[in-house]
């Protein structure tokens, strides 16, 4: 057998008892360095973004640190996306507590980052302004990459080996049906712009309003059914690295994915951000803002990310990501990863706030009262109600299990899923 046919064979994974070996020799596993660059051209000035490389699980601890890049695309105004920047991170720590192992922390992080998007919004929309944005909201601790967004900016992940993925979903109506069904459900209209004549032009649009997007932050005068519940995906990268290209829009309406990937391959981050936004620019002109974020997540003992080869592959999607099993109960498992092949730790993507948060999300406080799951006020029970009330549990549910919400969250919630009235007794 040729070398050629030897390297297009699927390398089986490496053995659990071999990767615990190596663990227990290496005594620790080392963090990666993280580098980033950044670079942008302005259509409108409405693209935000975030870039944040001293954050601490717990404060005044230096062993705890995480990164956080994040673009925000708004519309109709900055206001939301200067607002969502500000404020998403610290409502992101607010909702995971803090005496947690960092295990314990990155298993919190999909839930507290639904409830931060969700509490940013119903705050903006407390300011009674109608801008809106979208958010990718990346987070990364170690070689666990967390990426929560809403809207249409991407990110994207390549890795060694030149296999390409996307850690977003893009929700615009014209190619998410899913999210069509849902706002119709909801109680929306979606369609094109009538223009004189009954002819219809542009893309598909959520009326009222007529936004293009089916999830987002802000956008009060839309109605509720554009949600700010983010798709939300976790994976861990093997310690060969990987490089991720944050993005909104702009960069995507001009490049595919592979092609924005392809574009920066061998270029340092700094450079390759640069590159990508000359390649986009030269591909479709400057029609909208178009910022970009790239970030590499090196080895300790490789000064910069390894050069992929440029010879084709033939690696299917399966090869690059080993998802975990939802029934495993060997916690060792899901800690380790083998070389070259990246782990998905979670994934959910739904709009329906009930599943995001779950039954088991804790609700009362030492002192009795009842803390909301989602703007975190505590409050006694009588003041609000439990989220188990509402009709998507079946009668056998009891009524004080699962997470607990104040009037308002409880209002927010029903007029997301298209609830007319949030009353106790008409939504029991």
């Amino acid at each position: 057998m040729s070398r050629t046919e030897l390297s297009n064979m699927k390398q089986p994974p490496v053995p659990l008892a071999t990767l615990i070996g190596r663990e227990l020799r290496n005594g620790k596993i080392e963090k990666p360095f993280v580098k980033y660059g950044q670079a942008g051209l302005a259509k409108k000035g409405e693209d935000y973004f975030l870039i944040k490389t001293d954050c601490q699980r717990i404060p005044g601890d230096s062993s705890t640190l995480f990164s956080v890049f994040a673009i925000f695309d708004g519309h109709n105004g900055i206001s939301a996306a200067i607002f969502a920047k500000e404020n998403i991170l610290s409502n992101v720590l607010s909702a995971i507590p803090q005496d947690i192992s960092r295990d314990e922390w990155l298993q919190a992080l999909p839930r507290a980052l639904v409830v931060a998007f969700v509490k940013t919004d119903i705050e903006f929309q407390k300011k009674g302004e109608t801008s809106g944005t979208t958010a990718t909201f990346v987070l990364i601790d170690g070689w666990t990459v967390t990426v929560a967004s809403v809207g249409d900016s991407r990110c994207i992940l390549d890795t060694q080996g030149g296999a390409v993925s996307l850690l977003t979903v893009d929700h615009r109506l014209e190619e998410n049906a899913e999210e069509r069904e849902r706002i119709t459900a909801s109680g929306g209209e979606v369609g094109r712009l009538n223009v004189f004549g009954g002819n219809e032009v542009g893309p598909l649009r959520c009326w009222p309003g007529g936004l293009c997007l089916s999830r987002s932050i802000g956008d009060t005068d839309v109605g509720e059914f554009i949600v700010p519940i983010p798709h939300v995906k976790q994976v861990k990268l093997s310690k060969a690295g990987g490089r991720l290209i944050i993005a909104s829009d702009g960069i995507w309406d001009a490049l595919s994915s592979e092609t924005a990937a392809k574009s920066c391959r061998g270029l340092p981050a700094e450079l390759a951000a640069k590159m990508v936004v000359k390649e986009a620019l030269r591909s479709r002109g400057l029609k909208d803002d178009t910022t970009c974020l790239v970030v590499d997540i090196i080895p300790s003992d490789h000064p910069v990310l390894p050069t992929i080869p440029t010879k084709k592959h033939n690696m299917l999607t399966s090869l690059l990501f080993g998802k975990k099993s939802q029934n495993s109960a060997n916690k060792s498992t899901n800690k380790l990863s083998a070389v070259g092949v990246v782990e998905e730790l979670f994934e959910e993507g739904s709009a329906m706030l009930t599943e995001r948060l779950g039954k088991d999300f804790p609700s009362s406080t030492n002192s009795g009262m009842f803390r909301c799951a989602v703007c975190q006020a505590d409050q006694p029970s009588g003041d609000g109600l439990p989220m188990n009330t509402g009709s998507f549990f079946s009668p056998v549910s009891k009524p004080w299990e699962g997470p607990f919400l104040c009037t308002n969250c409880q209002k927010k919630k029903d007029a997301m899923e298209g609830k007319r009235s949030s009353s106790p007794s008409e939504t029991a």
